[in-house]
Order: C-alpha cells, then sequence, then structure tokens
C-alpha cells in the first residue's frame, strides 16, 4: 500500500505535523483540549496540504491533463520566449492552500529544458504573477513531436518550487514531476500551431493528472 503523501513534504510533515501532534499529546491531558486544539489544527492543515491521492490517468490520444489542482483562472494566446518560442496558448490553473500541490506531467515524452527564475512573491491570482514571480519552466517535447511547457509560480505564501525531473528524463502522462509549496500558481502552455483545444472552462476546478484540459484532432 503506497503511503498517501508526496515524498516531497516528508520534513514539513514531520517537522509541522508530527511535532505539534506530540505536543497536542502533552498538552490535552496536562492543560486540557483547548491547549491542544492549535498544536491539532497545525498538524491536521500540514497533512491535508501534503496529501497526494492517486488519479486515474486518462488514456485518450492527443489529450493533455491538468498539470495540477486548482481553479482555472486564465485561457488565453501568450508568447512563449524560453522554450516555445513561438505563438502559444495556456491555460491557468491557481492553487490555494486547501489544494493538492503535487505537479503532474500533461502527456507522455522527454523533458527537453528546465529553468528556474528568481522573482517577486506576488499573490497568485495576481496578473503580473507568471511574468514576475519567481517560476520554474519544465519543457516537454511528446512523443508525436509537440512541444508543451508546465510552469510552476509562486505566489504570495509559496516560497518553495521543488521540481522532480531533469533535462533527458523520460516521464508519462499524469506522472509527479514536482510539487509548490502552500499556494501557488502552475500553467500548461502549448504551441498554438499544435492545434490543441482548451477542453476546461474558467473557474472550472480540474484534477491534476485526470482532468483532461487540451485535446487535438
Amino acid at each position: 500500500m503506497r503511503f498517501p503523501f508526496t515524498p516531497y513534504g516528508y520534513r514539513e510533515l514531520f517537522l509541522f505535523g508530527g511535532v505539534p501532534l506530540a505536543l497536542a499529546a502533552w498538552a490535552w491531558p496536562t492543560y486540557g483540549p483547548l491547549a491542544a486544539l492549535p498544536f491539532l489544527l497545525l498538524t491536521a492543515f500540514v497533512v491535508n496540504f501534503f496529501r497526494d491521492p492517486e488519479r486515474a490517468i486518462p488514456q485518450d490520444p492527443g489529450a493533455l491533463v491538468a498539470p495540477a489542482d486548482g481553479k482555472v483562472t486564465a485561457i488565453v494566446d501568450c508568447d512563449e520566449p524560453e522554450y516555445l518560442k513561438v505563438p502559444a496558448h495556456k491555460v491557468g490553473i491557481f492553487l490555494n492552500v486547501f489544494d493538492v500541490h503535487v505537479n503532474r506531467a500533461p502527456e507522455a515524452g522527454v523533458v527537453e529544458f528546465v529553468k528556474y527564475t528568481k522573482g517577486k512573491f506576488l499573490d497568485a491570482r495576481d496578473p503580473r504573477c507568471a511574468s514576475e514571480n519567481e517560476s520554474n519552466v519544465i519543457g516537454i517535447r511528446f512523443d508525436d513531436g509537440r512541444r508543451a511547457l508546465v510552469r510552476q509560480v509562486t505566489g504570495l505564501i509559496a516560497r518553495r518550487i521543488v521540481c522532480g525531473v531533469r533535462v533527458g528524463d523520460r516521464v508519462t502522462r499524469g506522472q509527479r514531476i514536482g510539487m509548490m509549496k502552500f499556494g501557488s500558481y502552475t500553467e500548461l502552455v502549448v504551441e498554438r500551431a499544435a492545434a490543441y483545444r482548451p477542453t476546461v472552462t474558467l473557474a472550472e476546478r480540474p484534477k491534476g493528472g485526470s482532468t483532461i484540459v487540451y485535446t487535438r484532432p
């Protein structure tokens, strides 16, 4: 049976989940349940944040799955100067602190590009966050030759980006490729010429690895 938490969060689970739980166990019999409550709430928050549920990965040909859980806040044409370097289209997903924060590969392929960029820590709902905040770009060439990138972007609270892949790594559709810690923004950007069609709408809440966000003919 798989441990239902992301290995990217084991340290935090121990420090901010296990330690407060031990303090709660000490405080409850000594000072009562109200004294233990803050520690229990912190443990519950951390356990919920670092959960990593299994997902059913769609096998539809030509489909791209969501790189993250959250709320769709952008479906727009854009320019992408770092990896694609052609006219592009993106779906942007805002993650609040209660969403699963594990990022997943949209399709099977090979990682061709990884770039971390320092920046600001604007609120992830700010339209400027994608271009001005600290970020990490993962560029993937799919098995059919098309390309896309996943952009991990920090937020006001999120201060750490975890990238679990390197250039040359092979990924499968829905594979875990990293994590954003404590609220963030994730983009899936595709080449406009690849004729992908978005299948989600604004304010929809996709599930990383299981919700199809793009299809193509």
